[in-house]
């Protein structure tokens, strides 16, 4: 059967998520062009002209990655809703015991970005925005007199290194920390720095 013809950002598009697929199967380390053209029943010289290099689309690819993390993010901040019911919202979705996808594809980022400068900023960049979208909230909040937190960054912060951390040891090493653990020392430490008591904090879900 023919293939669509499909306009180039679409190409791109089709490219990048083959490409994430493949880096979270196999790695990054070992993930080659001839994986992800092989995904998509095309040439390697179709994905070297869209991405020069194997380091070029692996950038793309986890570039691609982050600006849709973010996009859901701000979907679910920017809901009409208190900021103490978005927050929470978000950071059950960030949660490694969330919905949030790609958790082995970010710590596979992590680790290479520790010699690849490209996907190194690309990592930098989503925690910073991640942190100040975050941060946002919980001023807004403190504003509105919702929660009190008088160090909105850090307390940023502090939840997203948490967040990763239990990231790692949910995927990485399988029954380290049961699902309904994490998810209590999530709530948990996110009441504490909202100054909340925990039935105030999961009151919002009834």
């Amino acid at each position: 059967m023919a293939r669509v013809r499909l306009s180039v950002a679409e190409r791109r598009e089709e490219l990048l998520r083959a490409a994430i697929g493949q880096i979270e199967a196999r790695g990054v380390a070992a993930v080659r062009i001839a994986d992800v053209a092989s995904a998509l029943g095309v040439s390697n010289a179709l994905v070297l002209y869209h991405f020069s290099t194997k380091e070029k689309l692996v950038a793309a690819a986890f570039t691609y990655a982050a600006e849709d993390d973010l996009a859901h993010l701000r979907k679910l901040l920017g809901r009409r809703t208190s900021a103490l019911r978005r927050l929470r919202t978000a950071v059950r979705w960030y949660a490694p015991t969330g919905q949030a996808k790609g958790w082995r594809l970010w710590i596979e980022g992590w680790a290479v970005a520790l010699r690849e400068p490209a996907l190194r900023e690309v990592a930098r960049d989503l925690d910073r925005r991640w942190k100040a979208a975050i941060t946002e909230v919980i001023a807004e909040g403190v504003a509105a007199g919702d929660f009190d937190c008088p160090d909105p960054a850090g307390a940023a912060l502090r939840l997203t290194a948490l967040l990763d951390g239990l990231a790692v040891q949910l995927t990485s090493y399988a029954g380290a920390v049961p699902r309904s653990r994490a998810q209590e020392w999530v709530d948990e430490a996110l009441a504490r720095e909202l100054g909340l008591r925990l039935e105030a904090l999961t009151a919002q879900e009834r």
